[in-house]
């Protein structure tokens, strides 16, 4: 297989990553879908917010990040697989996309917003979204908004 310059990473694999999309992800699609039939209203992806979370609710200023499980480390989670070939490359991927959610939250929380991180895994329990998204996003929510996950099973 011929390799690419670049880290010798193989022209194949380097198209198949090249092909993961950071936005409009099926998770987050379910989880907007779910939001707005729930009579939510939200901008997507505000740039001028850290993180660029994926639902911005401007009104009760609360922000909802939609992360995949493998990318973003979801602990437990089956769908968190390590890749075998080049672990160091690897670790420091996923480091580095840990460290930069947890400071994208903290840089969020200090401008006086609410956080809520819905798992992919998450998203195949439209109930359990059903029941989150409104817990969150209600006035009493403040002391929920900093749990990593509102659903039941993973708080």
């Amino acid at each position: 297989m011929p390799t690419s310059r670049i880290d010798d990473v193989p022209d194949a694999r380097r198209r198949l990553m090249a092909k993961v999309r950071s936005a409009n992800t099926k998770p987050e699609m379910i989880v907007r879908r779910t939001a707005h039939a729930l009579g939510y209203r939200f901008r997507l992806h505000v740039r001028t917010l850290p993180g660029s979370p994926d639902l911005v609710f401007p009104r009760c200023k609360k922000v909802i990040f939609v992360h995949g499980c493998f990318w973003h480390r979801h602990d437990g989670c089956s769908r968190m697989t390590f890749p075998k070939a080049r672990a160091d490359y690897w670790n420091a991927k996923f480091s580095a996309n840990i460290a930069r959610d947890a400071a994208q939250a903290a840089a969020l929380r200090t401008l006086g917003w609410s956080v809520l991180t819905i798992w992919e895994c998450e998203t195949s329990d439209l109930q359990g979204l059903r029941r989150t998204i409104p817990r969150f996003l209600s006035d009493d929510a403040t002391s929920a908004a900093h749990a990593p996950s509102l659903f039941d099973k993973h708080a």
